[in-house]
């Protein structure tokens, strides 16, 4: 049996050790250092987001298993080429043990459905553009997401 519920302040700790899993894998994978997580400034900052009611977290409970087995996280943006307000999926994992299980396409729907809810035109993710991820891409393929151009680029600022 799988349960799917919106992640409250205290399931931050949670969270954050799925982030740094989930980082962790894709700089293995990269072979790079993309990422540097401090968990306990990531934790922190988890709970202020869930808080201010603008980052949506939703956690996947498999019975028997202590603590979220995966979660997918979004946040609203807004976009003249969307037609106004849209969703993006931030982070999205599912722990190695608990793959192709079912779990990712149940997040998956929740996603779509509260981004219905929210009134939102679209629904975007980003994956990178590597043979390593494409398996990735073809999950999101399979559950109706299109490819749509472009590549993802970040500028740090600090």
């Amino acid at each position: 049996m799988l349960r799917i519920q919106q992640a409250v302040i205290e399931d931050s700790q949670a969270i954050t050790e799925m982030v740094k899993e989930l980082t962790d894998e894709i700089i293995a994978t990269m072979d790079d250092v993309a990422f540097n997580i401090d968990v306990i400034k990531l934790t922190k900052k988890c709970r202020e987001l869930i808080e201010k009611n603008n980052y949506f977290i939703f956690l996947a409970f498999k019975e028997n298993e202590k603590g979220p087995v995966g979660f997918v996280s979004l946040s609203e943006s807004y976009a003249l080429y969307a037609e106004g307000e849209f969703g993006i999926i931030q982070e999205f994992y599912v722990k190695q043990e608990f793959r192709s299980e079912g779990i990712g396409r149940e997040l998956t729907k929740k996603a779509v459905a509260f981004g219905k809810n929210k009134g939102w035109k679209r629904l975007e993710v980003n994956t990178p553009p590597l043979p390593q991820w494409n398996k990735s891409a073809k999950f999101y393929q399979k559950e109706g997401f299109e490819f749509s151009g472009g590549r993802k680029l970040k500028l740090t600022l600090d």
